[in-house]
């Protein structure tokens, strides 16, 4: 009788160490991305659900990396300190690579490009940047069209705005004489918006990439690495491809991105 009692125990304990170490084997490690989803097509909510080319992106990298994606959407000026803080595991907005930034963050190499531009009323008398010199510039705060408008206007210049969509709504109500920021996202406020037009000329040309904590260079390779193998087997050219049409531009391996991802190498 005894010897059957303790089959039993030693039984009921092996089921409840397999119990334990299962769910503890089930348990994902989680990639926590920070973005600020005011940016469609990049990122924006839709279904209370942050979706858009960054969106998709870090879920494939997530998955070859054998994580779970985790998004938080927080304010554009908050990424990169937060990234710095070691409070997100990277940072996706369609950010740009700038020295500036590179003091705060490592970058991976780029998976996107995208360009600057100058959304203005469309009986506005504004051409090009050139007339811009004694406007009133509506920008988003803490992004690269913040940064540019500051460095050729100066701050008096420059109106500043949490998310572009303000930036926009101040130009409609006549705040602001001109708006500078992404051309993506400018094709949407423009579409939502009659009586707004986008400049032909190009304001800025730029490369997007992925923020990491300048620490975690193991997680800088893998995504790298990732970013690689969706790059050649055709991954993220068709997720931009399903939001941008076909003609947008590969990513380009820019010099200050390759020496970018080189001194973040282990």
């Amino acid at each position: 009788m005894k010897k059957t009692v303790s089959f039993i125990l030693a039984a009921v304990l092996l089921l409840a160490a397999l119990v334990i170490f299962g769910s503890c084997a089930k348990k994902t490690e989680k990639l926590v991305m920070a973005t600020n989803a005011t940016f469609p097509p990049y990122e924006y909510v839709e279904g209370g659900k942050v979706v858009g080319i960054d969106a998709e992106i870090a879920a494939k990298i997530a998955e070859k990396l054998g994580m779970e994606l985790e998004i938080k959407d927080v304010g554009f000026d908050t990424i990169l300190a937060g990234v710095e803080a070691k409070t997100y595991d990277i940072g996706m907005a369609g950010i740009t690579v700038k020295p500036d930034r590179l003091k705060q963050v490592n970058f991976t190499t780029s998976y996107a490009n995208g360009k600057q531009v100058i959304i203005v009323k469309a009986d506005s008398t504004i051409a090009s940047a050139d007339d811009l010199a004694d406007k009133k510039i509506g920008v988003q705060l803490s992004t690269t069209g913040d940064i540019y408008a500051t460095e050729d206007y100066g701050t008096d210049h420059v109106a500043q705005y949490k998310n572009g969509p303000e930036a926009v709504n101040a130009l409609v109500e006549g705040k602001v004489d001109a708006v500078i920021i992404d051309n993506e996202p400018a094709k949407n406020y423009v579409k939502q918006n009659p009586g707004l037009k986008i400049l032909e000329a190009t304001y800025a040309d730029e490369d997007y990439a992925i923020a990491v904590n300048k620490e975690n260079t193991d997680l800088l390779q893998k995504i790298n690495d990732a970013l690689d193998a969706l790059t050649k087997d055709g991954t993220i050219k068709k997720i931009i491809d399903k939001y941008i049409p076909a003609e947008y531009p590969a990513p380009r391996r820019s010099p200050g991105l390759l020496i970018c991802a080189q001194m973040s190498s282990p």
